[in-house]
C-alpha cells in the first residue's frame, strides 16, 4: 500500500510531497482547515516565527514556511512522525526549521527560552490528537493549561485545531477567543 501523502499549497515550495505518519500516531489537517487558517494569516506570518505544537507532519509549519515565515519551530514527541518531519523538512529549507522531541507540554519551556533568548514572538498553532483517542483523555485539560502559562510577551495568535464538539472557553489566562471557524468535525479557534 502506498503512504499517504500531502501537497504544499502555495508559496515557494508549492506542489512539494509531503509524507504523512500512519493514522494510528497522528491526524493530519485537512486541506480546506489549512487553506483557511493561512486566509485568515495572509501575509502576517511573513518573517515571523511559526511555533506548531503537535507537529505530526509538520504541514502547517511548511506551509507557513513556503509562504514566507523566517523561522519555523516543530514539537513532536512520536518516533515515526518525528521521521516523517524531518523527511518532509529536508524538501524545504532545513536552515530554517528546528525540531524539539519530546512531550510537547514539557518541551514548552524549552521552546519558550528559545524565543526569549531570540527576542521573538511568535504564532503558535496548536493541534493536539483528539481527546476520543486512548491515552489523550486529559489532552484539552492540559493544553488548556500549558496555554495559560504562554507568556503574553512571546505571542502573536493562537489558534487551536480541535474537535467541533468542543466547547473551549471565551478566554484561556490573557487570551481571549477572536473567532471560530468550523470545517464539519473540526473547527479552528483564534484567541489573542
Amino acid at each position: 500500500m502506498k503512504a499517504p501523502v500531502k501537497k504544499i499549497i502555495a508559496g515557494k515550495y508549492k506542489g512539494k510531497t509531503l509524507k504523512l505518519p500512519s493514522k494510528a500516531t497522528t491526524r493530519s489537517s485537512k486541506g480546506i482547515v489549512l487553506e483557511s487558517y493561512f486566509n485568515t494569516l495572509q501575509f502576517e506570518i511573513m518573517d515571523r516565527v511559526l511555533v506548531e505544537l503537535f507537529s505530526g507532519s509538520g504541514s502547517i509549519g511548511l506551509e507557513a514556511l513556503s509562504r514566507g515565515a523566517k523561522r519555523v519551530i516543530f514539537m513532536e514527541r512520536d518516533r515515526e512522525a518525528l521521521k516523517v518531519l524531518k523527511d518532509n523538512i529536508v524538501q524545504t529549507d532545513p536552515a530554517a526549521c528546528e525540531v524539539i522531541a519530546g512531550d510537547t507540554f514539557e518541551t514548552i519551556v524549552q521552546v519558550l527560552a528559545m524565543l526569549r533568548a531570540q527576542h521573538e514572538k511568535a504564532y503558535f498553532f496548536i493541534d493536539p490528537p483528539f481527546s476520543i483517542r486512548e491515552g489523550h483523555e486529559a489532552i484539552y485539560d492540559n493544553m488548556i493549561a500549558l496555554i495559560e502559562r504562554l507568556p503574553r510577551e512571546l505571542v502573536r495568535l493562537i489558534t487551536i485545531e480541535h474537535m467541533t464538539a468542543l466547547e473551549l472557553p471565551e478566554s484561556i489566562g490573557p487570551y481571549a477567543l477572536q473567532k471560530r471557524k468550523k470545517f464539519g468535525k473540526t473547527s479552528l479557534s483564534y484567541y489573542d
